[in-house]
């Protein structure tokens, strides 16, 4: 098995001991943006010297500016069920919480996406709670299929992102087959003792079959898989290192390894206190987290939710977070009902803006929001889009589809005082862009876009 307890326990105490010219050698290699290996990762968790640590923060900017330019993706989630068997400790869904559960129509899902439509969302996350009987796999395809049929005037998804339970390579290849986005699962924890004590007596309590489940996924055609741990469960030194085998692991079997990491962390959710979790990560630990992440994996994409307040999310965006969630509700039915107090959370937010308040703000501070699908409507998943990513290429399309889409949200649903700021955003990245053949098509396009033309892409 990749993940090794003795192994990640003795490689930690291990760089303890590495001195300042290891760890220095080591930020030279960062700079260099190709990323770290683990064994190098795992020295950089031990730093604390404070000029080091800024170097950290320096390098991470710089890898973020380089590689994803000044864009920030945007998406919602979207909770269809609440049924669940397991009783993870963590979580407002657990099993032994008794509230009255919920599972959504079909029309009541096109209810749902039409309002975050009118939001102005291309991009949704699905998540569901684990319940083969009452949230089984037909269900989640066939929530997809009214997802993806579901329009409201210029509004559509265009990806949808699947967040379920691990699950079986028949059932991934389904997934494939309704043209999913990326399979997103978190492993909560790696570290194997606490993974089965925070999921007593739950399907999700099998270590390995939950460890294993990307593999499942790529062997079903998944291109794209993301992964993440909710940080707070385990020393969170231990959790970067799994992610980091981990990734090297999928790198070494199919080629490529995570295309996203999300890194949320433990929050107050029904029928659990704070108190019960020892590992709980600060603020500082936390920035440190995405930075190193950010030095290790650099043309991995990092994904922050609404759980962080609007001031670490400023912050964490510079030193290498690239999607945000804008608007959210963790509750089933929450976008129709959340205002009512009618919709049960899975955990507290701690974000509560619009994603227009959003957008603006990421315009305030110098980012070009992006709705933007077209790497998966063309086919740049998987290895293909590493390959260009690597090769800086993506940058020729990811920049100027940004800002279609930032274009086509003033239009739709922007204010006045979000047309003046994109437009002054738009104005700028246009005169920075260096190949002419891809500004004047970029220049066309937007102007058929003010001309009433939709969904424009590179």
């Amino acid at each position: 098995m990749f993940i090794n307890h003795d192994y990640i326990e003795n490689l930690l105490e291990k760089s303890k001991q590495a001195t300042k010219e290891e760890i220095d050698s080591i930020l030279d290699k960062a700079d260099l943006h190709k990323g770290l290996s683990h064994q190098e990762i795992a020295i950089l968790l031990q730093t604390e010297d404070e000029k080091q640590l800024k170097r950290i923060f320096k390098i991470a900017g710089n890898i973020k500016k380089s590689i994803y330019g000044n864009r920030i993706v945007v998406f919602a989630p979207l909770y269809i069920s609440n049924y669940c068997v397991n009783n993870c400790k963590y979580c407002g869904y657990k099993r032994d919480n008794n509230f009255s559960r919920n599972r959504l129509s079909m029309k009541q899902i096109q209810e749902e996406v039409r309002i975050l439509e009118k939001m102005g969302h291309k991009r949704l996350a699905l998540e569901a709670g684990e319940d083969p009987v009452n949230c089984p796999i037909d269900y989640v395809l066939d929530s997809i299929e009214a997802i993806y049929n579901t329009k409201l005037d210029n509004g559509a998804i265009r990806r949808i992102n699947v967040n379920i339970a691990a699950t079986t390579v028949e059932n991934y290849e389904k997934l494939k087959a309704k043209e999913i986005g990326t399979y997103i699962l978190f492993q909560e924890t790696y570290h194997k003792e606490i993974y089965e004590d925070v999921h007593p007596k739950s399907i999700k309590g099998d270590y390995e079959y939950h460890l294993t489940a990307f593999d499942r996924a790529m062997t079903g055609g998944i291109d794209d898989v993301g992964g993440g741990v909710l940080f707070g469960l385990a020393d969170y030194k231990y959790e970067v290192l799994g992610l980091m085998l981990h990734n090297e692991h999928l790198e070494k079997e199919f080629g490529v390894g995570f295309h996203t990491i999300s890194v949320p962390r433990l929050k107050k959710a029904d029928g659990m206190t704070m108190e019960e979790f020892p590992y709980l990560v600060s603020d500082e630990e936390f920035k440190k987290i995405v930075a190193i992440i950010r030095l290790a994996v650099p043309f991995t994409g990092m994904i922050l939710s609404t759980r962080e307040s609007v001031e670490m999310r400023q912050e964490v965006i510079k030193y290498g977070i690239s999607q945000v969630s804008a608007g959210s509700c963790t509750g089933v039915g929450g976008y129709k009902e959340h205002e009512m107090g009618m919709a049960k959370d899975q955990f507290e937010l701690a974000d509560h803006r619009s994603p227009m308040e959003v957008l603006k703000s990421l315009m305030k501070y110098g980012y070009i929001p992006s709705y933007c699908t077209a790497c998966y409507r063309n086919g740049r998943t998987g290895d293909r889009f590493m390959r260009l990513a690597k090769s800086g290429q993506i940058q020729h399309v990811c920049q100027p589809n940004a800002m279609m889409t930032l274009m086509e949200y003033a239009l739709d649903y922007g204010d006045e005082e979000f047309m003046d700021m994109a437009e002054k955003v738009i104005e700028q990245e246009v005169s920075n862009i260096s190949k002419q053949k891809i500004k004047d098509l970029l220049i066309n396009n937007l102007e058929r876009l003010r001309n009433g033309e939709r969904d424009l892409f590179l």
